[in-house]
């Protein structure tokens, strides 16, 4: 199981409408082979950025989703925000999970060395 953490640096005067694009998305990485879930995380700290976090059943599902016409219609839409509502370059991370407390029997995902998105 993996983790995948989009971290988005949102200019404050552009947060509404970033958490509009997000309660509107096209929805078509729910339907993709090892998906698990998607969080929306909104910052508290100003300065901090919104995270876009999934879990997949495997790096493999997550490549398959990133390398997919899905992907590509569904960020097509989340594209709407003009670039100066970012004050920062987002930051994309990838964790494979070694534990999860809510799935004691779960093998940790094997060591799949860098992540590289191209």
């Amino acid at each position: 199981m993996i983790t995948v953490a989009n971290r988005l640096y949102v200019k404050s005067e552009y947060a509404e409408a970033f958490e509009k694009v997000f309660r509107e998305r096209a929805g078509l990485v729910d339907q993709m082979e090892g998906f698990i879930s998607n969080q929306i995380l909104r910052p508290v700290n100003e300065g901090d950025p919104y995270v876009v976090f999934t879990t997949w059943n495997s790096r493999q599902d997550f490549l398959n989703w990133v390398r997919s016409d899905a992907f590509v219609k569904g960020h097509a839409q989340s594209g709407t925000l003009p670039k100066d509502a970012y004050f920062k370059t987002n930051v994309l991370e990838l964790h494979e999970v070694l534990q999860d407390s809510s799935r004691p029997d779960l093998a940790p995902e094997p060591h799949g060395g860098p992540f590289n998105m191209h």
